[in-house]
């Protein structure tokens, strides 16, 4: 009978010891994990003022951009247009993400396509002159087109160009670098077929 109670109470201890333990350590690794992440989050400081301003002010920049490349396919025949739009938004969209991911890790809101309202950004078409483009079609539709892109991504090398001069986080300068010789190189692209040097 001693035998029986004294297995019964070990058993007892262990499941007690081994309640304790299990316990303990799933408080003890969320405790670790949550200071973890504070830690990680809080860690970054690799990023100012004008890095902010220029993600955030890019990303409805961009997002206009493929708006307007997305009209392109059912208000034209031109082959070359339509390619370059979905060049565009092939470019454009990951950049997108990318902003959104680098905004989210500086402890900043997710950006919006609404963001800013336009104001204070150069290059971005009112809503009138998006009207206008949608309501255009064929060789009409590809003037608008063009000659709005180039103004938009005028305005996009503008904005970059303080990213490169005032920012300091290095992942926000190279896609300032990049916007700038991607858009240049499209500026060109789309002064040539419109038939200006």
């Amino acid at each position: 009978m001693s035998i029986t109670r004294t297995v019964l109470a070990l058993a007892a201890v262990a499941v007690v010891a081994a309640g304790c333990s299990d316990d303990s350590t799933t408080h003890s690794t969320q405790h670790s994990s949550t200071t973890a992440s504070t830690t990680t989050a809080a860690a970054r400081t690799d990023f100012n003022d004008a890095d902010v301003n220029f993600l955030q002010m890019m990303y409805p920049h961009h997002a206009q951009a493929v708006e307007m490349s997305k009209l392109v396919p059912n208000r034209t025949q031109n082959q070359q247009l339509i390619a370059l739009a979905a060049q565009i938004e092939q470019a454009q969209a990951p950049e997108m993400r990318q902003i959104t991911d680098l905004l989210t890790s500086f402890g900043e809101p997710a950006p919006s396509a609404e963001g800013h309202g336009g104001h204070g950004m150069p290059g971005m078409m009112t809503e009138e002159q998006m009207s206008a483009l949608e309501a255009a079609s064929g060789a009409e539709f590809d003037r608008q087109w063009l000659r709005m892109m180039i103004e938009h991504h005028q305005g996009a090398v503008e904005m970059a160009k303080p990213e490169l001069a005032q920012g300091v986080n290095p992942e926000a300068k190279r896609l300032a670098t990049k916007i700038i010789a991607d858009q240049e190189g499209e500026i060109a692209t789309m002064r040539g077929m419109l038939g200006q040097s």
